[in-house]
């Protein structure tokens, strides 16, 4: 676990000579956005840009600090700079949620560059941006409003130095629609929507909704075929997803969108779990005359894709990256 711990006096900046009142959560079981088919326009709606990143939850407990994905993996050590900042803010105890992205020139995330940077390039552009706060110095704030969680937010953040990795989150209150179409303009790979007014609740529900201003899954992958000719690696991967049964179903094949290095890397991840049976049920009879070789489903990735055919196959899917932030059992189709 990478952690640092600093000094600290009784109370913080934001709650002067407060105890704690409160039990800090020991794991993050964050709320989830549905995905809605066009923005919500009333004013009781908050509107985010989408960011393209990793969803962490950042544990802070007396100088402590843990990055926590929704598997429960500590992500400390992959984004050192992120604790070194949340260590020195001046709360006692809090639970952030946010995301871990990168930022371009332009001041747009990319999936890709966040991979790019797992993988041991450039580190320039990565911060950790918080949009709500759930605990802080000993007090439970997911019975309070969306807005007055925001505000909190703001003002722990106002203790970071600028330009540094620790960003709020800005909102657009109401009109939701403009606010998606300026999003669309701008090459962005969508918005948020959250009610004003909700509590915070673990798990997917109506309060939070996810517009996408292009198509883009998650999946996972349940088999690949071998390359030809003068690619290496893997020539496609077989994707699928969890219906409501729990049933993995086939949602059909990648094969563009990955370098020759990201290749070899995914065909290392995959043959240590490969296994005798297709898992898809049912069979994809086409699958076999292809020679497919099958793998247990637990190696999560994102796909860029036009639209589903109408027997569920995803329609010119291009890969984005891996999505080792999620488990393979929370995968279903959007």
């Amino acid at each position: 676990m990478a952690s640092r711990r600093v000094p600290r006096s009784r109370g913080s900046a934001l709650n002067p000579g407060s105890g704690p009142a409160g039990k800090l959560p020991s794991d993050f079981d964050p709320q989830l956005a549905e995905l809605a088919a066009a923005p919500p326009s009333g004013d009781e709606w908050l509107h985010e840009i989408k960011l393209d990143g990793y969803r962490m939850g950042c544990r802070i407990d007396h100088g402590a600090v843990r990055l926590l994905g929704r598997r429960g993996t500590d992500w400390g050590d992959k984004f050192p700079e992120v604790i070194r900042a949340a260590a020195a803010l001046p709360v006692e105890t809090a639970l952030l949620d946010g995301e871990v992205a990168v930022l371009d020139a332009a001041g747009k995330s990319h999936f890709a560059d966040l991979q790019q940077l797992l993988s041991g390039g450039p580190r320039a552009g990565l911060a950790y941006f918080v949009f709500d706060v759930l605990h802080l110095d000993g007090e439970d704030l997911t019975s309070r409003p969306l807005v007055e969680r925001k505000r909190r937010v703001h003002e722990l953040l106002r203790h970071a130095p600028a330009g540094g990795p620790l960003r709020p989150v800005d909102h657009i209150a109401g009109n939701g629609p403009a606010v998606f179409a300026e999003a669309r303009r701008m090459g962005l790979e969508g918005i948020v929507s959250k009610r004003a007014g909700d509590p915070y609740r673990s798990g997917r529900g109506p309060g939070w909704l996810k517009i996408k201003a292009a198509a883009r899954q998650e999946l996972a992958v349940g088999g690949f075929t071998h390359p030809k000719g003068q690619r290496t690696g893997v020539g496609a991967l077989l994707l699928g997803h969890y219906d409501a049964t729990g049933t993995f179903r086939y949602a059909g094949k990648v094969g563009t969108g990955f370098t020759e290095p990201v290749a070899l890397d995914l065909r290392r991840r995959l043959e240590p779990i490969t296994r005798d049976r297709c898992p898809f049920v049912p069979l994809p009879e086409a699958l076999v005359r292809r020679d497919a070789t099958w793998v247990e489903p637990a190696l999560v990735v994102e796909v860029r894709f036009s639209n589903w055919t109408p027997d569920g196959r995803l329609r010119h899917a291009s890969f984005e990256g891996l999505r080792l932030d999620k488990p393979a059992r929370d995968v279903h189709r959007e």
